[in-house]
């Protein structure tokens, strides 16, 4: 429910001359009005929900101290509006003696008005000397001390309502959507096998749960611990609530979910990511094969060169794909989830792995493969210019090729073998390319 603002502030001038009937009348209407302004915030605020709501709460902390001193000022405003009444009505009462006053009636009026008629007893007065001095049986006050004095504990109290009822407003049904969210996730985190003590997932789970409980009790008995001042805000309920500790917690449940999201898909799609993981060590394994027939093959046909080791079959890893396959046989997908996960990645370090000993274990045949098809390029070559029939190429290749088609077979040598015959070949091909056009005249 709305509140009223604050009550309307004394117009009327200092103590001074005595009024007239005009000035007396239009103060009397002025007050008037001010009085049912007054009366108005003041049911108001008695009306609040977030007052009600206090009135029957068991509150603790912060809220509890501050509802002890609010419910005083408000008891206190209540004084002081009957004070203020009782003065309204007394000068109505003077004026209401004769249609023209007299001096002595207009004296009472501006006293009345203008002067320090208001007379408050002291439980209104002062109900918290640590704060305004020591106490006084009585206090009198001007109309306008009286307003001033009522417009500060009716904009401390408003705060201290509007505040409370604020936090109750925003925090305790998102408090119970979230709940009913982690309810949901744990419905769901139960039906994978995430429990709590077998799964992280699920003590976190746990852990939310007995958060958001003990965050509902302790916003519900004190809201005020959860209420953030706007700074430099002067207004009656300027602020927030402190939601630092429930966007933790949706924050928590949030990366929860994901998790079994996570699980749930590991579920749908088991099957085919342990094919595949079953394919990728199958390759591994036929490649780590080829490697060690490749290496027995260059030790028995290259000589000369350091052929690394190749490892064995991947054991371990197939072991654990079949600690996998038993997961997915039981259900037990929170287990299943991670493994898979380091099962693939490690399954494609393994096939990488045995392609790169591979490579190295052929190496040697790739420098002899390629030294073969370096020689017989430039025979093919020496053949376009006519030099198939030189004798010294038909030395350097027989002997070039009898070092690459031998086993064992020197690559180094071989290496050599081939180079020079390729020197020679450009050799010759560069002088007849020079000695060329001579010799064509010479035959003419």
């Amino acid at each position: 429910m709305g509140v009223a603002g604050p009550f309307p502030s004394y117009a009327a001038r200092p103590p001074g001359p005595v009024m007239d009937r005009d000035e007396a009348d239009r103060a009397l209407a002025r007050l008037g009005a001010e009085h049912e302004a007054i009366e108005t915030s003041l049911l108001a605020l008695q009306d609040h929900a977030g007052r009600r709501l206090l009135e029957g709460a068991d509150l603790t902390g912060v809220t509890a101290e501050r509802w002890s001193a609010t419910e005083q000022s408000i008891t206190q405003l209540w004084g002081y509006f009957d004070a203020y009444a009782g003065v309204l009505n007394e000068a109505r009462e003077v004026r209401a003696r004769r249609r023209h006053p007299n001096r002595d009636d207009l004296v009472a009026l501006t006293e009345l008005l203008r002067g320090q008629g208001v007379t408050v007893a002291h439980a209104a007065a002062r109900p918290d000397p640590s704060i305004t001095g020591p106490a006084r049986l009585s206090e009198r006050f001007t109309l306008e001390e009286l307003v001033a004095r009522m417009n500060e504990l009716y904009a401390r109290s408003l705060d201290m309502v509007v505040a409370s009822d604020s936090v109750w407003s925003a925090m305790p049904a998102r408090i119970d959507l979230l709940a009913a969210e982690l309810r949901r996730t744990r419905s769901l985190a139960h039906s994978v096998g995430v429990r709590p003590g077998e799964h992280p997932s699920g003590d976190d789970l746990e852990s939310i749960t007995q958060e958001l409980t003990t965050l509902r009790v302790q916003v519900i008995s004190d809201p005020l611990a959860f209420w953030l001042p706007a700074p430099g805000s002067s207004a009656p309920g300027g602020g927030r609530p402190d939601t630092t500790r429930y966007d933790r917690a949706a924050r928590a449940l949030e990366e929860v979910r994901r998790e079994i999201e996570a699980v749930l898909a590991v579920r749908q799609d088991a099957e085919q990511r342990l094919v595949q993981l079953r394919d990728v060590l199958s390759r591994a394994d036929r490649t780590l094969t080829e490697a060690r027939s490749a290496r027995g093959e260059v030790l028995a046909k290259i000589a000369a060169s350091e052929v690394p080791a190749v490892n064995g079959p991947p054991t371990a890893l197939q072991e654990r794909l079949a600690a996998a396959s038993e997961y997915r046989r039981h259900a037990q997908w929170h287990r299943l989830s991670p493994l898979l996960e380091t099962l693939e990645r490690q399954a494609e370090e393994e096939l990488l792995r045995a392609r790169e000993q591979l490579t190295a274990v052929t190496a040697p045949l790739a420098v002899r493969a390629e030294l073969r098809g370096r020689l017989d390029a430039y025979k093919a070559k020496v053949a376009r210019h006519g030099l198939a029939e030189d004798l010294v190429l038909i030395e350097r290749y027989d002997a070039a090729r009898r070092m690459l088609w031998s086993a064992p077979c020197d690559l180094r040598v071989a290496a050599q073998a081939v180079q020079r015959y390729q020197d020679a070949a450009l050799e010759l091909m560069g002088q007849r390319r020079a000695s060329g056009p001579e010799d064509r005249r010479g035959r003419s």
